[in-house]
């Protein structure tokens, strides 16, 4: 037999692919143990909440300072671009706000480059610097043309609504104006007396309180009496709908009222002008006349379904023999009262800039200042 050739051995020819592969497993299992593993890196919890409170400081800081430029900006086209002529005035709106857009995604590419060499040299310059500028805005919101911009910005943005409230705002501003400031002073002191009951009745109905102490200065000027068409008290309470005493029962806590008991009526008072405001669905203007009107002639919800009325501006032609003017003075009296309460005085609105100053701090319930 020629051992050099060995005779094939079929069941050795089977076994030996098998172990090859097992030896090659197992080298790929050893050279699998052999290398070494990558480390993931954990970021450590106070570094991240570092991290997140540094970048929450930069968002705020941006996000304010970007707030204010843009209704200043807005505000300040609104005023010079406002008409409608298109080449004068509607095609370079639309041209600055493009210029807006345009800007605001340069200065955010700039920042983020910015951004980034701020951090190599230290991870609290990019939020002080944002914080800074935010403080810089706030800074400027205090000042009087800012208050002029904002008011032009809320009427671009408040459409006809915004519009008749700034029309009803500086028709109070003028009523103010014509006050004798003597006469008016006089009443605030007399108002002392009755301080106490109008602010509790204010707090248990949610009312802006100097908006109640306009309504108790023009009912009676706070010389509580009772009037030839029947009116009583401080308020000059006539006919109340039941649910509205009712209301106001439950808030003092006693089953008779007595309208000549100041804080009584003041609580009636309260419920029923909070009464006719929802039914004039929230509109001031509105609400104050109903409350004047009560509900006479079906009340003022009647008279303006009669007419087709819907805002303040369609009812008045048809309040000739009616007090339209009424919610003026009320809300006159009310920033008399809100200046007094802030100030400590009465201002003169034509004297140095309080005119600005005024308007800032809005009317009570109109909402027109910042």
């Amino acid at each position: 037999m020629d051992k050099t050739n060995p005779p094939n051995n079929p069941e050795a020819d089977d076994i030996k692919p098998k172990q090859r592969r097992k030896r090659t497993k197992v080298v790929r299992n050893a050279n699998a143990t052999n290398k070494p593993r990558k480390r993931t890196k954990r970021i450590q919890p106070s570094r991240l909440r570092r991290k997140i409170l540094l970048t929450g400081i930069e968002t705020f800081g941006l996000g304010i300072a970007a707030f204010c430029a843009i209704i200043m900006l807005l505000g300040y086209s609104a005023s010079r671009f406002s008409g409608t002529r298109f080449f004068i005035n509607l095609l370079p709106f639309a041209t600055g706000v493009l210029g807006l857009i345009l800007a605001v995604s340069l200065f955010l590419v700039g920042w983020w480059r910015l951004r980034k060499w701020l951090r190599l040299h230290s991870e609290l310059l990019a939020p002080a610097l944002s914080l800074t500028m935010a403080l810089l805005i706030t800074w400027l919101v205090t000042h009087d043309q800012f208050t002029l911009a904002y008011g032009n910005f809320r009427t671009l943005v408040g459409g006809k609504e915004e519009a008749g409230r700034v029309t009803i705002a500086h028709q109070v501003y003028a009523a103010y104006r014509r006050h004798d400031v003597t006469q008016l002073q006089k009443m605030v002191n007399r108002s002392q007396e009755y301080r106490q009951a109008i602010e509790d009745a204010a707090r248990s109905f949610n009312m802006d309180v100097d908006l109640l102490h306009g309504i108790a200065a023009t009912e009676s000027s706070f010389i509580p009496r009772d009037s030839s068409d029947g009116g009583k008290g401080l308020f000059q309470i006539t006919r109340v709908p039941e649910a509205v005493m009712a209301q106001a029962r439950k808030r003092l806590g006693s089953e008779k009222i007595a309208l000549e008991d100041s804080r009584h009526n003041a609580f009636v008072a309260a419920a029923t002008f909070k009464h006719y405001l929802a039914e004039m669905k929230g509109d001031l203007f509105l609400g104050l006349l109903a409350y004047n009107i009560g509900p006479a002639n079906g009340g003022l919800r009647f008279i303006m379904q009669q007419y087709g009325a819907t805002d303040f501006t369609t009812i008045q032609p048809y309040l000739q023999t009616l007090p339209r003017d009424y919610p003026i003075r009320v809300l006159s009296y009310s920033l008399a009262f809100r200046l007094w309460h802030k100030e400590g005085k009465l201002l003169a609105y034509e004297e140095s800039n309080n005119a600005i100053y005024i308007q800032r701090i809005g009317i009570p319930g109109l909402h027109t200042g910042l």
